[in-house]
């Protein structure tokens, strides 16, 4: 069986008998990697710590049956110990390995998703933005790889001008009064303004936004990723913010108007 060589970023670990552990990996070129690493737990293992959860390393691995083997891992980004002294930043990037490893399947999504999420975990180690406008740029850059790039400009169902103020998650983003169905969440101008900003990584006019704006970007976010994962992130509820409690109760309730709402239109259609 041969041998092979990449990048990858560490998304979750687990123990295996009493000293191996299973690592669920990104990789850079081979997609989503499971591998054993045979002896990490030992207090003498000689790479356990670069291969921790948020680790960056390159390895080579030996191609098994069911598992990979690794027999190499050198760090090349170091930040679980920066990620994890922040509570903020430690809750925020469990949700983005979470959603990593539930967004791409065993393709990986392409060196797109890699990188996007180790240049996430970079920003969240190096304290370059407030680590909950950095979750919600991960979660709504890694849909849009995924296919799912939300509207936040013309009408997502009709391609009106905009701006609109109805968002309607399985619709795809914002769309027009003629096509909202009844009950749709309105956005404030500057909710509007801050998502798309987010999507594109204008981090000037994000930073610039109000705590009222964010906490509505926070909702729309939290119901958008949750309704296109098809079920709710077990991380989401501990992201260390104000309102994330409200989050997760406006991403339920959300979703299931969004439902409601989509049923409405096909039946009328």
């Amino acid at each position: 069986m041969p041998t092979y060589r990449d990048e990858i970023v560490v998304l979750r670990t687990h123990k295996l008998g009493e000293a191996d552990r299973i690592v669920t990996m990104l990789s850079r070129n081979h997609g989503k990697i499971r591998a054993v690493a045979k002896g990490v737990r030992r207090t003498g293992s000689k790479f356990g710590a670069r291969l921790e959860p948020f680790m960056v390393a390159d390895v080579q691995l030996y191609a098994g049956r069911s598992l990979d083997i690794i027999q190499q891992a050198e760090t090349l980004g170091s930040y679980g110990a920066e990620i994890t002294s922040d509570y903020g930043s430690y809750t925020a990037a469990n949700v983005m390995v979470e959603t990593a490893d539930r967004v791409t399947g065993d393709d990986g999504g392409g060196v797109q998703q890699y990188l996007l999420l180790v240049g996430a975990l970079r920003s969240l180690a190096r304290g370059d933005h407030p680590p909950g406008l950095t979750l919600d740029s991960y979660l709504l850059r890694s849909l849009s790889i995924a296919g799912w790039a939300p509207t936040f400009g013309d009408c997502a169902v009709t391609g009106a001008p905009g701006p609109h103020s109805a968002f309607v998650v399985q619709l795809g983003g914002v769309v027009s009064d003629e096509v909202a169905p009844p009950g749709a969440p309105r956005v404030s101008d500057e909710t509007r303004e801050l998502l798309g900003a987010l999507l594109s990584g204008d981090w000037a006019v994000a930073e610039a936004s109000s705590e009222h704006a964010r906490a509505q970007a926070n909702g729309i976010v939290a119901a958008y990723t949750q309704f296109h994962l098809e079920r709710g992130l077990r991380s989401l509820p501990h992201v260390d913010r104000v309102d994330a409690r409200l989050d997760v109760r406006t991403a339920e309730r959300e979703t299931a108007r969004a439902a409601a709402a989509a049923s409405t239109i096909q039946e009328s259609a």
